[in-house]
C-alpha cells in the first residue's frame, strides 16, 4: 500500500511542479516585433545527448552522468562511478537536408572522493556546400566544419555543493578560405570559459523519499569571433546563463521519478531599434554609425555585454523575459535499468520560436547504456521535426566488475 500512496503523493506533485512551469511559459503578445537575439558558432548550444535532449533540453540540475560537460560541469564531483565515456550523435536538419550532423564524445574520471575532471569534443559538420562566384561560377565544393574541445575540473565544496570551471576552444571553418564580398575569410577561433554550481540533498517529501537538487551555470563565456582579418566585425560568441531545479522521488526500491526545469537566457546584447528618417532610410549619425531609437549600443566588450544583456532589450524589461527559454522535463527510472523520459522546449515566438515536445527511452545493462530522443515541434513542417539523437555510453566500473566475477 505503501507504493500506492506514494504514487498519488507524487502524481500531486506533478500536477503542481507543471502547472508552475506551464505559468511561467504563457507567453505575452503585447510586443509582436521579431528581435531575435544571435551569435556566432550556435552549435555550441545544440543539445548533444540523448538523455538530456528526450527532457526538453533540461539539464542543469539533473542526475550527474557521462554528459554533465556540456550542462552543468560541477555534477562531476557527485558522480558515483569512477570513469566512464560516451559517444552521441544526432542527424541535424534532416527535414532541410541529409547531410549536416553533429557529434558529442565525452569522458569523465574521478580523481578523489570530492573531486573529477571531464572532457568533450563536439563536431558539427554542416555537410556539402558549393561556393559560387559573382558570375554564377562554381568555385568549389567544400564541408565546412566547426568544433569545440572542453575540460572541466569539478570538486566538493561540502556533502551538499560543487563547483566547477572549465575550459573550452572553439573553431569554426565556414568558408574554407574563399573570399566572401572582396575580402579573404579564414577560421574563426576562441577561448571561452564555463562556471558551475550544483546543489543536491536528500530529503523527505510527503513521507516519501526525495532528492532536491538545483544548479547554475554560466557557459561560454570567452572573446568575440572574426572570420577575417578585419578586427572590426566580430561576433559575440553563445554565453549563456543556465539555472534550475529538479525534484526526485524515490517511489519504491524499483521505481524512481524526477521531474526537472531549466531556464535560459543569452547574455549577449540584444539588436537595438535603429532610427529611420521619413523614407524609412537609417539614420547615420556623425561617427558615421547608425542611430539608436530604443535599445543600446550592441557594439560593447564581452563583459559589458553579459551585464547589458539584462537590460537593453528595446521593449524593456518584458522583452528580457522573452527572452528566457524553458525547458520542462520527466525521467521515470526502473531498477537503474530501464529509462522513459518527456520534455516540452519553449522559446517565444519573437525570440526564434522553437517549440517543440522531446519523447526518449534508456538502457543500462552491464557494461554498456544505450539512450534515444525524438523531437516533435509543436509547428507543422519545421526544420527540426523528426529530430533524432542517440548516445552509446561505457561504465568502466561494471567492467571491472564484470572481469572480477569472470572466472
Amino acid at each position: 500500500m505503501r507504493v500506492l500512496s506514494n504514487w498519488k503523493r507524487f502524481i500531486v506533485s506533478l500536477l503542481a511542479f507543471s502547472f508552475v512551469s506551464i505559468t511561467v511559459a504563457q507567453e505575452s503578445y503585447l510586443g509582436t516585433r521579431l528581435n531575435t537575439v544571435t551569435t556566432a558558432v550556435p552549435f555550441l548550444m545544440i543539445a548533444p545527448d540523448a538523455r538530456a535532449g528526450a527532457m526538453g533540453d533540461v539539464g542543469v540540475s539533473s542526475s550527474p552522468d557521462i554528459n554533465s560537460l556540456h550542462w552543468n560541469p560541477a555534477k562531476y564531483a557527485f558522480i558515483e562511478n569512477d570513469m566512464g565515456f560516451s559517444l552521441a550523435y544526432s542527424p541535424w536538419l534532416r527535414a532541410l537536408v541529409n547531410d549536416i550532423n553533429l557529434a558529442y564524445l565525452s569522458g569523465y574520471k574521478r580523481i578523489d572522493d570530492n573531486s573529477a575532471v571531464a572532457g568533450s569534443l563536439l563536431f558539427f559538420s554542416l555537410g556539402d556546400i558549393t561556393f559560387m562566384g559573382e558570375n554564377a561560377e562554381v568555385l568549389g565544393n567544400y564541408r565546412p566544419s566547426e568544433f569545440a574541445l572542453s575540460g572541466t575540473y569539478s570538486r566538493k565544496f561540502s556533502d551538499y555543493i560543487s563547483g566547477a570551471v572549465s575550459a573550452r576552444f572553439i573553431h569554426s571553418n565556414l568558408t574554407q578560405g574563399q573570399f566572401v564580398q572582396g575580402q579573404a575569410t579564414k577560421p574563426g577561433t576562441s577561448i571561452a570559459a564555463d562556471v558551475a554550481v550544483f546543489y543536491t540533498k536528500e530529503i523527505e517529501l510527503m513521507n516519501t523519499d526525495a532528492i532536491f537538487s538545483w544548479g547554475i551555470n554560466i557557459s561560454n563565456i570567452g572573446a568575440k569571433i572574426s572570420y577575417s582579418d578585419d578586427n572590426t566585425a566580430r561576433d559575440f560568441i553563445p554565453t549563456n546563463l543556465r539555472l534550475g531545479p529538479s525534484l526526485t522521488f524515490d517511489l519504491d526500491d524499483y521505481n524512481r521519478l524526477t521531474m526537472l526545469l531549466d531556464f535560459n537566457k543569452l547574455l549577449v546584447p540584444t539588436p537595438p531599434v535603429y532610427l529611420l528618417d521619413e523614407f524609412g532610410q537609417p539614420v547615420v549619425g556623425d561617427d558615421g554609425r547608425q542611430k539608436i531609437d530604443k535599445g543600446m549600443d550592441p557594439e560593447v566588450s564581452v563583459p559589458v555585454g553579459m551585464l547589458q544583456s539584462f537590460y537593453d532589450a528595446p521593449d524593456g524589461f518584458s522583452e528580457e523575459l522573452r527572452e528566457v527559454n524553458i525547458g520542462f522535463g520527466l525521467e521515470y527510472w526502473y531498477d537503474k535499468q530501464f529509462a522513459i523520459r518527456a520534455g516540452y522546449f519553449h522559446e517565444h515566438a519573437t525570440k526564434g520560436n522553437r517549440k517543440y515536445v522531446t519523447l526518449g527511452v534508456g538502457l543500462r545493462y552491464n557494461v554498456f547504456g544505450l539512450d534515444f530522443a525524438y523531437m516533435i515541434p509543436t509547428a507543422q513542417r519545421h526544420p527540426l521535426e523528426n529530430t533524432l539523437r542517440f548516445t552509446l555510453s561505457f561504465d568502466f566500473d561494471a567492467f571491472r566488475a564484470q572481469e572480477q566475477v569472470t572466472p
